[in-house]
Formats: structure tokens, C-alpha cells, sequence
């Protein structure tokens, strides 16, 4: 190990600032990569390196060599992703298992989740850029593309655009399940 490692695992273990910034600047990018890969969302890849960068500073484990702290830190963030995928397996199956029900009636806990999801979809449409939100909007009221566009002095090539624009940002805030349950009117 060099001495610019060593000094490195040694602020980290003794919790220098500076260590942490090194730390920062050395697998930040790469530890997200590493963590995009797995769960697929960046977002929740940037989420899941600062939580480990958290537990490392928190944390009162030492380091006896940079090769050490390099698999321990991979290691950390690939059992992070995996935690961060089973829990959104075990939400995927509940949602499937709530629209399959669903015939049930609106009372209950149904009536309560499939509140909260359109006030989830409210609140994710609001974010849209004003033009994008406004054509989303539309096409939610059932209005056809030509429509929409005659409505807004748009042309149809720039409505069909705002709409995909719409459509990946749902699917990415609300995730895959939620927003196909939607998108299909099956909640």
C-alpha cells in the first residue's frame, strides 16, 4: 500500500474531514455507476452512496488496508442496492396483490392506497415543466393529440414530445408499478 493510501485509510479511520472529502472526490462517481447498475434509477443510486458514506463516518469499524476499505466499501453498497430491491419487490407484490382484490370494494386499506397513489400522481404532474404539464393534463381528460394541440397552438409532433417527456418523468417518480397501474386505469 502507497503512502498516499495509507494516509487515506488512516484519516478515515480516525474520522479526519479531510479523509471524507478524499473519500468524496476518489468512488463517489464510480460508487454510483457501481449502484446505477444495480438498481437502475440513479437517484436511488446517489440515495444509497451517501447513506454508505454515512455508515462509514458513523460507523466505528477500522481499516487495516486500502484494498480492505475499497471491498468493504463495494461490498456495502452492492448489499444497499439489494436491500433497496427486495423492499420494492415486497411494495411491487403488494400493489399487484391490492389491484387484484380490488373488486373488494373502495373501503379500507384499498380505499386509502389507492388515494395516496393519485395524490402521488397530483403531486408528480405538478413538478412538470408548466407547457408539459398542461398538454399531461389534457391528455388526462381523454382530449386526442390533435386536440391538444389545436387547444394550445402547438403543433402535434410538440405534443407527442411534451407527452413522452411526461410519461418518463411519472415512470421514474412513481416507479414502474404504480405508474403502469395508472397509465392502465387499473387503479
Amino acid at each position: 500500500m502507497g503512502n498516499v493510501d495509507s494516509e487515506f485509510i488512516r484519516q478515515i479511520n480516525v474520522k479526519q474531514v479531510s479523509g471524507y472529502r478524499e473519500l468524496f472526490e476518489r468512488f463517489y462517481s464510480y460508487m454510483v455507476l457501481y449502484a446505477t447498475r444495480r438498481v437502475q434509477q440513479k437517484e436511488v443510486a446517489e440515495d444509497i452512496v451517501q447513506e454508505v458514506f454515512i455508515t462509514i463516518w458513523e460507523g466505528s469499524k477500522v481499516f487495516n488496508s486500502y484494498h480492505g476499505f475499497r471491498t468493504y466499501l463495494y461490498d456495502l453498497v452492492n448489499n444497499k442496492c439489494l436491500d433497496y430491491l427486495k423492499h420494492k419487490a415486497v411494495e411491487e407484490r403488494y400493489v399487484i396483490y391490492m389491484m387484484e382484490n380490488q373488486n373488494e370494494g373502495e373501503d379500507g386499506e384499498y380505499g386509502l392506497m389507492k388515494e395516496e397513489i393519485y395524490r402521488e400522481l397530483y403531486i408528480a404532474v405538478s413538478e412538470l415543466p408548466d407547457r408539459c404539464r398542461e398538454v399531461f393534463e389534457l391528455h388526462l381528460q381523454g382530449k386526442k393529440n390533435g386536440e391538444i394541440a389545436v387547444l394550445l397552438s402547438l403543433s402535434v409532433q410538440t405534443v407527442k414530445a411534451h407527452k413522452r417527456n411526461a410519461m418518463c418523468f411519472l415512470k421514474e417518480r412513481l416507479g414502474t408499478v404504480l405508474f403502469l397501474a395508472l397509465l392502465f386505469k387499473l387503479i
